[in-house]
């Protein structure tokens, strides 16, 4: 009885085109201190997305401006 192992690859194209459908966000935060003074603090938000899906959801939060009252 022979084991088989299946294992599900994906091209480079095939992953950006699902990052840029449903996006990625980073959220990272660092903070070093040594005897309780903060010597290095490092904030990082990254926020990948196709233009198309950022649109959405600026519409959905209310971020799109109207170039009729602009």
């Amino acid at each position: 009885m022979a084991i088989e192992k299946n294992i599900a690859s994906a091209s480079i194209a095939e992953v950006v085109d699902r990052i840029l459908d449903k996006g990625v966000v980073i959220d990272a935060f660092v903070r070093i201190s040594l005897v309780g003074i903060e010597l290095v603090a490092i904030e990082i938000r990254a926020v990948v997305a196709s233009v198309e899906t950022w649109l959405k959801y600026a519409e959905a939060v209310g971020l799109t401006l109207d170039p009729t009252t602009a």
